[in-house]
């Protein structure tokens, strides 16, 4: 019971910290005169995948690569077979051809990378430095398409930032607004905001891997299962709040977006992180076994999509029966 208590605890202040560091983080930006283009592609999506990424990189330095690994794996099998499941049953998701291909191709692009390596290399430091790379290049390629082809619709980086707007100030994204709201905090409580987050983070996500790793050991499951289920569905719920709001606004776009944007921060951002900073080896479960789920969640989403330009409700309950069988193959009996 303790356990579960300190592992409560420590999602409450990822949450929190989240948003410290975010809200701080942009103000300090803005104070500083980054657009907010660059504000929402990189900073919101860097800000909104920091818990995740603390907790890899603690879990990796402990010395626990199942929850390490497992947490943005994990996360990116949630993201799709449970958060674009349940969007899909509230309301249909609409989906531009040319977003679905450009975003749907690199999140498939990635996950295919990741299962291939796995294979053959740990998560290492060669490895962290071509997934960041690859990274960068994503977003540069994103917010010079934001600015010179806006006829192509928002990329996913920038779908993670209209879906954080649309849950904090129940409207789209709204840089004015945000740069007035900025202005009130005055000049030193944004970077006091920015380091009180990512304390907080760093704090709740030690908290998360030590009671994660003591409870595998109580009920006897191992760390990789725990990092797959319980810590991957909890560092991904903020995701699954902000798609279902902006699901319930009528703005798919927006939905789908946000959860594709946030795989492909999971993958080259916190992977890529990971590998430079606390190398790894990679559970033979998740080689096997996971690393397949996840990349086969990825091209059922395309395919769903590509059908018809859209995702049904039927098939967000065909996504949602899909990750209930998948927990169920993991829990042991």
């Amino acid at each position: 019971m303790l356990d579960v208590l300190i592992l409560l605890t420590g999602f409450v202040l990822l949450v929190a910290g989240g948003e410290l560091l975010v809200r701080g983080s942009v103000a300090v930006a803005e104070r500083l005169g980054v657009s907010p283009l660059v504000i929402g592609i990189v900073l919101v999506g860097f800000g909104t995948s920091m818990p995740e990424l603390v907790i890899s990189v603690q879990a990796s330095l402990a010395g626990s690569p199942g929850i390490a690994i497992g947490n943005f794996v994990g996360s990116n099998i949630s993201n799709v077979l449970l958060i674009v499941g349940f969007s899909a049953l509230l309301a249909p998701l609409t989906v531009t051809s040319r977003a679905l291909k450009r975003d749907g191709g690199v999140v498939i692009a990635a996950s295919l990378a990741f299962t291939i390596m796995a294979f053959f290399l740990p998560l290492n430091q060669p490895i962290g430095i071509t997934f960041v790379v690859l990274l960068i290049a994503y977003l540069v390629y994103a917010i010079r398409q934001e600015r010179l082809e806006p006829e192509a619709g928002h990329s996913a980086a920038f779908e993670i930032s209209e879906a954080y707007d649309e849950l904090l100030q129940n409207g789209e994204f709204d840089a004015a607004r945000r740069l007035k709201w900025s202005a009130r905090l005055g000049r030193v409580l944004p970077f006091l905001m920015a380091f009180a987050g990512l304390a907080t983070i760093i704090f709740g996500g030690r908290m998360l891997v030590d009671s994660g790793v003591s409870l595998a050991r109580t009920i006897g499951v191992s760390e990789t299962v725990i990092g797959l289920t319980i810590i991957a569905i909890g560092t991904s719920l903020p995701e699954l709040v902000t798609s279902l709001v902006a699901a319930y606004r009528g703005h798919s776009d927006v939905a789908v977006g946000n959860v594709l944007g946030s795989c492909v921060y999971n993958i080259l951002g916190i992977g890529g992180v990971v590998g430079l900073l606390a190398p790894t080896a990679i559970p033979g479960q998740i080689i096997y076994y996971d690393n397949f789920i996840m990349l086969a969640s990825a091209v059922a989403l395309f395919i769903f999509a590509s059908s018809g330009g859209r995702i049904t409700r039927f098939e967000g309950l065909a996504m949602l029966i899909a990750y209930g069988g998948y927990l169920a193959s993991l829990w042991p009996r």
